[in-house]
């Protein structure tokens, strides 16, 4: 029953509500649609995986990624077949053509220039190449199973890299950063050290793509000035004074509305700066070093490409000493090439210069960090983009092999992985794998897993969906694992 009309007109009745008081009455409930709608969205929720602490409780903080750019030949390193020998220069036929790999069946098999030697007490298979790591077999976990997706330099970089055979996706390096946080904010949490050369794919190997941009690469050099516009120009006291005030404009801007938090990243890239004009000297400087310490790296070659490599392995150990989470020494490159270990001919010459260049280094650092009570706490991997083929063409002039990625190898210290391991098999020619395939998703879901990440877990909101470094990929592991 309605009741009599507030107008006093005869015949009228009142409505059960105005449109005022429905309008005042569903504003609530208009807001909380769109705040629905706002709140599906997990990243503006709050709902993703809390970032800056582990899942679960982690084995290691820290890690240093030797990067072999080229791909250095698993059948000449750590993937010994002496059916090679035996059976060198006849044609592989057609059973042994990839359809991944450059091969054909008119492709003959080629034997490895250099001699394979049990090491240590586990027994490990490693060639004459790198005499150096031969005496640490007891501390490496050698993968002899990986395998790629593509021949191709640029999408293989960014397979390791990233998890994606294409660019604009967030690096390795990135999403620990993104995950766990920095333990030192006086210096980046993820650095590449670079030797005057980046590798096919660009610096989107190291790019923080759709994550927050602090997240990215922070570049040293090995040669000149480690960092660009490092060294102030003028007092600490009026660039502090400019940098408040840029903060106060920038932070006006972002709440005018910054959804994708360009600004935010910028602010804290402004500041990181600030603080590496005091904390990057410090930090990337050897002067206090012993002198005992630089002879075990090889700063004092007369090689100068394996001074600079010494240079930027001993930093590494520095910079996780120091805090910083994810750490990539890049090769530098001694010759003309696509790539540092990129050897379709000259074997032998430029896979025994790489080498020079880079064993004694990368077994000080090992030994480096075993000694300071750091290897327990820091991944070290070794790795380049793919292998090479166990055959070339019939009369190739000068030795040399292509581009492999049906079996190839990597290996694993520190950080947890089992040292004297050796995982997986290739066949007896180290051309396709036939146990324990993996890829690198399950590489890098090991890596996240002994950092404490759980790599389904660990998820950033892009393009409508949850994503992940290794998407619907990868699994842990544990058999590489202590």
């Amino acid at each position: 029953m309605t009741s009599p009309s507030s107008n006093n007109c005869p015949g009228s009745v009142s409505p059960a509500t105005t449109r005022r008081e429905f309008l005042r009455n569903s504003s609530n409930g208009f807001g909380l649609l769109a705040l629905a709608g706002l709140m599906s969205d997990r990243a503006y929720a709050g709902l993703t995986e809390t970032v800056g602490r582990p899942h679960h409780t982690p084995h290691a903080k820290h890690v240093i990624f030797l990067f072999m750019d080229g791909g250095p030949s698993h059948v000449d390193t750590f993937d010994y077949k002496p059916a090679l020998a035996q059976y060198h220069d006849t044609a592989i036929g057609e059973t042994a053509v990839s359809n991944l790999s450059q091969s054909s069946p008119q492709r003959v098999w080629l034997r490895s220039p250099w001699n394979f030697e049990r090491r240590g007490e586990c027994g490990m298979w490693v060639s004459d190449l790198f005499p150096h790591v031969a005496g640490i077999a007891d501390e490496i976990c050698v993968v002899r199973s990986l395998v790629g997706r593509s021949a191709l330099h640029g999408q293989q970089n960014y397979l390791l890299h990233t998890g994606r055979n294409l660019a604009q996706a967030p690096s390795l390096g990135s999403w620990i950063n993104y995950g766990l946080g920095s333990e030192n904010e006086n210096l980046p949490g993820y650095a590449i050290l670079n030797n005057d050369w980046i590798p096919n794919g660009g610096l989107e190997n190291f790019s923080s793509a759709f994550l927050p941009a602090s997240h990215g690469a922070t570049q040293l050099r090995a040669r000149g000035t480690p960092v660009d516009n490092i060294v102030p120009g003028e007092p600490l006291s009026l660039q502090r004074r400019k940098l408040d005030l840029l903060r106060k404009q920038d932070e006006d801007f972002a709440n005018a509305g910054d959804p994708s938090g360009l600004i935010e990243s910028a602010i804290k890239n402004y500041e990181l700066a600030f603080r590496l004009q005091t904390s990057i000297p410090d930090a990337i400087s050897v002067a206090d070093e012993p002198e005992s310490v630089k002879r075990l790296y090889g700063l004092d070659s007369t090689n100068e490409f394996q001074s600079y490599y010494a240079l930027q392995c001993l930093r590494a150990r520095r910079l996780v000493e120091r805090g910083v989470r994810f750490v990539e020494v890049l090769c530098p490159l001694t010759h003309r090439n696509n790539s540092p270990w990129d050897q379709h001919s000259k074997l032998v010459k430029y896979h025994n210069e790489n080498a020079l260049v880079t064993d004694q280094s990368v077994t000080a650092l090992i030994l480096d960090l075993k000694a300071r009570g750091l290897l327990d706490e820091t991944i070290v991997m070794w790795a380049g983009e793919m292998g090479r083929t166990p055959h070339q063409p019939p009369k190739r002039k000068v030795p040399g092999r292509d581009h492999h990625v049906d079996g190839y190898t990597i290996f694993l210290a520190g950080g947890g992985f089992k040292g004297g391991t050796v995982y997986g098999d290739t066949d007896d020619f180290g051309n396709t794998v036939i146990k324990d395939r993996l890829e690198i998703h399950d590489i890098h879901a090991t890596l996240l897993h002994q950092l404490g990440i759980d790599h389904e877990r660990l998820t950033f909101r892009f393009g409508g969906r949850d994503v992940s470094l290794t998407d619907v990929h990868g699994r842990v592991v544990r058999e590489l694992l202590a």
